[in-house]
């Protein structure tokens, strides 16, 4: 398919555009270009990659497999949609209804430079038109509030983060020399909300407060309907809480202590080697601070935490006692050590495998004799 490969002075790489016919024109090559590279407010100038000569005629045709060189130049008579450039003339200022041409003798002030397009015959200084023609190019990938930036000139809606007052830089402001200043606490914007929804108030500190973009305080009308109303506190002698811990005199079962933290159980789980059962989070701290993985029960290595199995039972039995459900007698009879409980539970498996086997019916039965 026929194309011609153009590149940009600053590019080290070609790119290629495709077109149907033998030849192309410079008008249409420069069109699909600003459309592919996606350029506003500025113009191109083609020239061949080599003999360097450049196309000055928008009909001229360029043959197939040709390579251009494109070089951005500013755009000749192009009025921008917002106004920001006028040919020959400049925009008025606020409060008078006539404009102020090229010719006259007064100067021109920034605010009135950085909006046209002819700097070079403006009644300025060269540090205002080179601020000029840097903001007017920066406007091609850039917003206007981020190109003034650029150029050393603040937002009109720019207030200090740190006084919190306009007309400086943060950089600028005068308390940074003052070590013994506190900064203001940063509010948060207010970005997304319809101006509707929102309250403007003078406090500050007042609970829930935010930054519009203008630079007053709001805040939600619901947010403030919710702060005028205030929190429902409950009473503190409720039925309710009577029974939702155990009494300080009440001695902890030593069945719903943690063998480490000597302490009422808490999402207790059950460790693989012995069976024993503690914190969670106690039996998990020390198998991953000890060298080996060592359980604090049996010592016994290469432990992992994600072996550990809940117990549920233990569980549903520490709720109780914390609801006060559940007697202290109730618990006596379950304080055993590990090794016993651990060697109770293998002889019910193993009665419980025996009595399922096929063979006992007959290794039970007593043999005849002859």
């Amino acid at each position: 398919m026929p194309c011609v490969h153009y590149k940009f002075r600053s590019k080290l790489s070609h790119d290629t555009i495709p077109f149907e016919s033998v030849h192309i024109t410079v008008r249409e090559l420069k069109q699909q270009i600003m459309k592919r590279e996606r350029l506003k407010l500025c113009g191109l100038q083609i020239s061949c990659a080599q003999t360097n000569e450049e196309y000055t005629d928008d009909e001229a045709l360029i043959p197939n497999n040709t390579s251009v060189i494109i070089r951005r130049i500013p755009a000749a008579g192009l009025k921008y949609t917002n106004t920001r450039f006028v040919n020959n003339w400049l925009e008025p200022s606020c409060g008078s209804s006539q404009t102020q041409q090229f010719g006259d003798s007064s100067p021109v002030s920034l605010d009135l430079l950085l909006k046209t397009e002819n700097l070079a015959e403006a009644n300025a200084s060269e540090e205002d038109k080179l601020k000029a023609v840097m903001y007017q190019s920066s406007l091609c990938y850039y917003s206007s509030s981020d190109a003034m930036k650029l150029i050393g000139l603040l937002p009109p809606n720019y207030i200090c983060f740190r006084c919190r007052i306009p007309g400086h830089h943060i950089k600028n402001c005068l308390s940074n020399a003052d070590k013994n200043h506190a900064p203001l606490k940063r509010m948060r914007k207010c970005a997304g909300i319809p101006r509707s929804f929102l309250v403007e108030v003078d406090d500050p500190d007042r609970k829930g407060v935010m930054m519009d973009s203008s630079g007053k305080y709001v805040i939600p009308v619901m947010d403030a309907d919710a702060y005028a109303i205030g929190k429902k506190e409950k009473p503190p002698f409720s039925p309710q809480n009577e029974h939702s811990s155990p009494s300080s005199s009440d001695p902890i079962p030593a069945a719903l202590l943690c063998l480490i933290c000597k302490d009422l159980l808490t999402d207790a789980v059950m460790s693989p080697c012995c069976r024993s059962s503690s914190c969670d989070e106690c039996i998990r701290t020390c198998l991953l601070e000890s060298d080996g993985h060592v359980c604090p029960s049996c010592r016994q290595s290469d432990v992992s935490p994600d072996s550990l199995t809940a117990n549920t039972a233990l569980r549903q039995e520490v709720n109780h006692f914390r609801n006060g459900t559940r007697s202290l007698h109730s618990y006596s009879c379950r304080s055993r050590s590990p090794n016993q409980e651990s060697k109770s539970r293998r002889d019910v498996r193993g009665n419980r495998s025996r009595s399922r086997s096929p063979l006992n019916r007959y290794t039970d039965q007593k043999r005849p004799h002859y």
